[in-house]
């Protein structure tokens, strides 16, 4: 099972939009993962196989050698659906 982490400034709005539309994507591709919202300074202290976020926070995320993917929105579904869908079969080894 992957542990993924939706990621904003708090963890509260943006991340939590996100994480459903994640989880139903996960769902929709038959891969398991663990998905819930964390704030921007629990990521390094949260380990997840995955961080899905902004373009500006997954940069910062990967410079202290997480595995992060950037998204254009937090609430497109088929865009959030586009920007990760590699890196999920990726890590599923689908």
């Amino acid at each position: 099972m992957l542990k993924i982490r939706t990621v904003c400034g708090n963890g509260i709005g943006s991340s939590l939009m996100c994480a459903t539309k994640v989880k139903a994507i996960c769902e929709k591709h038959g891969i398991q993962a663990d998905v819930a919202s964390i704030g921007f300074s629990e990521a390094p202290s949260e380990k997840a196989d995955l961080y899905v976020t902004i373009k500006e926070m997954a940069v910062d995320l990967e410079a202290n050698g997480l595995r992060a993917v950037a998204i254009r929105s937090y609430v497109s579904g088929p865009k959030i659906e586009e920007d990760i869908l590699p890196t999920l079969k990726e890590l599923a080894g689908k």
